[in-house]
């Protein structure tokens, strides 16, 4: 797959400039046939495939727009920098053969996990019919940016430098098409070049493991800032020597080695994230910073008080770094029906009550390919493990419904939009929502 891959590359770009060209014939289509098919103003006329148009429709369908909110929300919604506060690169099938050759070589659940994982991040790279997903999905999006999980959740370097790779090698290797940004500037550029791009995030704070000097534990965070790392989570679920998780019962708050954390990320440059930070430490880590900090894919606590949400004083306190709250798009948080306009309540909720500079949308999801079904049967006998400890979470009987979950598809995005123009929402404030917020925290936290 890896041959001819030059020819393969401009060939697509050729298919996006034909799509391009089909502009006209697609802003004289029915608003609501558009949004159900993937024809947006100013946008592509491929038709979307079977997944991603039923996910369309169900969303459609709670929403209910007029064809003026439809026809003004998707028009805006192609005109915008739409970046996802938090998010995942569209993921590829693995290939199932190969896994299933590993599992009968009796591989560990390591190297199992591991070659998984790899497939699903790299193989947009390698295989024709992936990549073309792959575009297909960023195309119905509008998404322009993506702040992508590229880290493993922990402080361990080597960990942490795992999906770190592997998003370097695809953006290497894809940057005609996808490239990693820097910069905001470059996010900007992107999206006057019609490309798209990632922002990446670590979900960690690399630390030596050391424990001789603070000083020797932060040494490694500048060099993941160097390696284009331009956010980090303080933790993920469980207590870490910056503070407590948000699954753990003590609520302990921020430690001392964690304000120091703080700091070091202010003066580096890098944005302190506590989505997965307990409620205590959140606060305490607000108060700490001297720079814009987030939630980066979060919920509204005032709605549903979930271990994942963020109460009213947090909100507060990380909108007087000048941050945001990223919305996410999983319905067990968000609660009620869970669906896209639970979704939309959450937005309204900060908007009302912190302000349209506080919000952004971190949708917490990814398209998956149509192929993952056929190619995860080949593998029938896959080595298991148990339940990871980080991921320990307290009993919960709440159900999602599938068409909760459709409505929040990742390729739903410019719905999203036609549902912040439902609630009335002026341009200006869609667009600070959609992507506006997080390019300006992200220029705050490189000092411009």
């Amino acid at each position: 797959m890896r041959s001819n891959r030059r020819t393969f590359l401009q060939s697509s770009i050729a298919a996006g400039a034909a799509a391009s060209a089909s502009r006209a014939l697609s802003a004289s289509a029915d608003p609501v046939k558009r949004a159900a098919t993937g024809v947006s103003g100013g946008g592509s006329s491929r038709p979307l495939n079977p997944p991603t148009q039923h996910a369309r429709e169900v969303a459609l369908d709670l929403l209910k727009p007029t064809a003026a909110e439809l026809e003004r929300g998707l028009e805006l919604h192609a005109q915008s920098l739409v970046f996802d506060a938090y998010g995942f690169a569209p993921r590829a099938a693995v290939d199932g053969d190969a896994l299933a050759e590993l599992v009968k070589q009796r591989c560990s659940y390591i190297e199992y996990k591991d070659a998984r994982e790899d497939m699903s991040m790299t193989r947009c790279v390698t295989d024709p019919a992936e990549q073309a997903e792959f575009l297909d999905a960023w195309r119905a999006s509008g998404v322009t940016c993506i702040f992508q999980n590229a880290g493993e959740e922990g402080q361990g370097v080597m960990m942490l430098l795992k999906r770190l790779s592997r998003f370097t090698y695809m953006t290497d290797m894809m940057k005609e098409l996808c490239s990693k940004a820097a910069t905001p500037d470059d996010v900007v550029a992107a999206k006057e070049a019609g490309r798209h791009c990632l922002y990446l995030t670590g979900n960690g704070v690399p630390l030596t493991e050391q424990w001789e000097s603070v000083e020797g534990e932060l040494r490694y965070l500048r060099v993941f800032f160097e390696l284009g790392i331009r956010m980090m989570h303080l933790t993920y679920n469980r207590r870490n020597m910056i503070g407590d998780g948000c699954a753990e019962k003590a609520n302990g708050g921020l430690s001392d080695f964690g304000r120091a954390v703080i700091a070091e990320m202010n003066r580096v440059g890098v944005i302190a994230d506590c989505a997965h930070s307990g409620w205590q430490t959140s606060l305490e880590a607000a108060q700490a910073s001297t720079k814009p900090m987030v939630a980066s894919h979060s919920t509204c606590g005032g709605i549903y008080p979930h271990i994942r949400s963020k109460p009213d004083e947090i909100i507060k306190a990380i909108a007087d770094t000048g941050g945001y709250i990223g919305i996410c798009c999983i319905p067990r948080f968000l609660r009620g029906k869970g669906d896209i306009n639970a979704f939309l309540d959450h937005i309204d909720y900060v908007v009302k009550k912190f302000g349209a500079d506080h919000v952004a949308i971190g949708t917490d999801v990814a398209y998956s390919s149509q192929n993952v079904a056929e190619e995860n049967r080949k593998v029938v006998a896959a080595p298991r493990q148990r339940t990871r400890f980080g991921a320990l979470w307290p009993a919960d009987d709440y159900k999602t419904t599938p068409s909760a979950t459709q409505s929040l598809a990742w390729t739903n995005w410019p719905l999203f939009t036609v549902g912040l123009v439902q609630r009335g929402h002026s341009d200006e404030v869609i667009q600070k929502i959609i992507g506006g917020n997080v390019m300006r925290v992200a220029r705050a936290a490189m000092g411009e």
